[in-house]
């Protein structure tokens, strides 16, 4: 009987605090508050959001955040990869021209037949340097594409550049790091 009584209060206690909450709601007066989303390691993490659609307004990293690549939403949850921090807040609807391309899925949206496509001049090739200074990462940005490729044209530095290990590329660009420096040809392609 004295578990019980114990539970009861417990319930009735709840109950209190529910009331007080619905009188002046706080979820509901920041609903529209930003949140803020850490990739911590360049580890993949998961965020909760009260949206739909997601947008970022501020990028609070050094990492590229870009959409589908670095960041994007899933199953009704805000992802974040490679080193995107931010914060993000809500859409009024899904711009995204892609398509849905969260975590590396493409749908045929923007495929050759018809939707968006880059104007002439695009593919083409680019020579690019990037440069890892005091055995920093660092990411040097250029949209590759989505049929794009990059390799190591001439290496200016003491250190090797490893592709994987000390150099390495995406979509939007090229990264190196451990002291790698040197010149990067992309082949651009749509």
């Amino acid at each position: 009987m004295r578990a019980v009584g114990r539970w009861a209060v417990g319930i009735i206690v709840a109950g209190l605090g529910g009331g007080l909450l619905g009188v002046a709601p706080p979820a509901q007066a920041q609903s529209d508050a930003p949140v803020r989303c850490v990739s911590n390691d360049g580890h993949y993490a998961r965020c909760a959001v009260p949206w739909r659609y997601v947008e970022l307004y501020k990028q609070e990293s050094t990492a590229v955040c870009l959409r589908g690549e670095s960041w994007g939403m899933d199953y009704g949850t805000l992802w974040v990869d490679r080193g995107c921090r931010g914060l993000f807040g809500p859409a009024e609807r899904d711009d995204y021209a892609y398509g849905n391309r969260d975590r590396g899925r493409y749908d045929d949206r923007d495929d050759d037949r018809g939707d968006w496509r880059p104007g002439p001049g695009w593919d083409r090739r680019i020579s690019l340097q990037c440069d890892s200074n005091q055995k920093k990462y660092q990411m040097c940005q250029v949209d590759v594409g989505r049929h794009g490729r990059v390799r190591l044209g001439r290496q200016f530095s003491d250190a090797n550049c490893v592709e994987g290990y000390s150099w390495g590329w995406n979509r939007a660009g090229v990264w190196v790091a451990h002291g790698c420096r040197g010149q990067f040809l992309v082949d651009r392609r749509w």
